[in-house]
């Protein structure tokens, strides 16, 4: 055994190993923390991506209606056609008190797209109610239908300037409701009343 120069043998460390289990302790929180912030960061894209499509859904409901419009706008020409159901065209020429519709049965809907797919995944399908308290012309004594008003607000029209129930003469309102199925479970409805 070697001395030094004084005559006593070196001191001998006894290593503990602490440093190695502090380190790994570190290593381990520090992989846990990155885990979390990829996770944070994808949800975040994914909720963005939710976003856009549910956006997409929205802006494809203008298809829908505007089917719906050009099919009631061509049915004007054909005279008591408007007056009327026409379940296979989607078209009903009463209003329904308890249509609502996320409860609606779309099956009995139009669709606005062929072969049910706009090419981008999203089915666009309508439906069209005219404003009239029940089928048969406009002009039908005891008939109640949203129509544009052309006077100003009158007792027991039930409306003020620019329509409301009444029975006036004149062309009713339809209402057109349209549903689009989009990407990753996105529903969205839009409506349209015109004239």
């Amino acid at each position: 055994m070697r001395r030094n120069g004084h005559g006593q043998r070196p001191a001998v460390s006894k290593q503990q190993g602490i440093v190695l289990i502090i380190a790994l302790v570190v290593l381990v929180v520090m992989t846990i923390a990155g885990l979390l912030m990829f996770r944070t960061t994808s949800t975040g894209v994914e909720i963005a991506g939710n976003v856009g499509f549910k956006q997409n859904a929205t802006s494809l409901g203008d298809l829908g209606t505007e089917a719906g419009f050009a099919w009631v706008y061509a049915q004007r020409s054909t005279p008591n056609v408007l007056n009327a159901d026409s379940p296979g065209d989607a078209y009903f020429a009463s209003w329904d008190d308890t249509f609502n519709p996320m409860t609606f049965d779309w099956s009995k809907a139009k669709e606005a797209t062929k072969d049910g797919d706009d090419g981008t995944g999203n089915r666009v399908r309508y439906v069209i109610h005219r404003l009239c308290a029940s089928s048969g012309p406009p002009t039908d004594p005891g008939q109640k239908c949203a129509i544009p008003q052309s006077a100003g607000p009158t007792l027991g029209s039930g409306g003020g300037v620019g329509g409301g129930f009444s029975s006036l003469v004149g062309q009713p309102y339809y209402r057109i409701t349209a549903r689009v199925d989009g990407l990753r479970g996105a529903v969205s409805y839009t409506q349209m009343v015109m004239m």
